[in-house]
């Protein structure tokens, strides 16, 4: 894993109190996109708490990955407007595509990573995805992957 110095610095920052613990791992994940198993048992370590509790918190939260994000981050909504006009098999077919498994949110070459959100605040536009915080409106499952293999295209072309 990366260089743990930051985590010391930043539960130092919170003094080490145990009552700062989201806050703490908020910026530790800020950091380094994701809590990994060595920040979490360092931040244990750091505020002199189990690492069971770093753990149920780190759990307990949605916004919290215990995984690393993907370069881009596709957010497929999941609010009423959405589900009416059918975002679940724009989802199903960008789950498929990234070949998801499980609980696994990020695909195997570390390129995306797929979620779900309640609502992305764009309901008259229905149904919503968006890329790296970039709305897409009127989705469907075919232009989704449309949206992905241009991604992908443009990643191949600067790498």
């Amino acid at each position: 894993m990366e260089d743990l110095a930051r985590v010391n610095e930043i539960c130092t920052a919170f003094d080490c109190d145990p009552a700062n613990l989201i806050a703490i791992m908020q910026e530790i994940q800020a950091e380094y996109k994701y809590l990994s198993e060595e920040a979490l048992t360092r931040v244990a370590e750091n505020l002199h708490i189990g690492t069971a509790k770093v753990y149920s918190v780190a759990t307990f939260y949605e916004n919290f990955s215990l995984e690393p994000k993907g370069k881009h981050v596709i957010k497929v909504c999941a609010g009423t407007a959405c589900h009416v006009r059918r975002s679940q098999p724009i989802y199903d077919a960008v789950h498929d595509y990234l070949g998801l498994a499980g609980r696994k949110k990020t695909s195997a070459d570390g390129l995306f990573t797929l979620e779900t959100v309640a609502c992305l605040g764009a309901c008259g536009l229905a149904p919503v995805m968006t890329v790296d915080g970039e709305v897409h409106a009127k989705m469907t499952p075919e232009t989704a992957l449309a949206l992905l293999e241009e991604i992908r295209g443009k990643e191949a072309q600067a790498g």
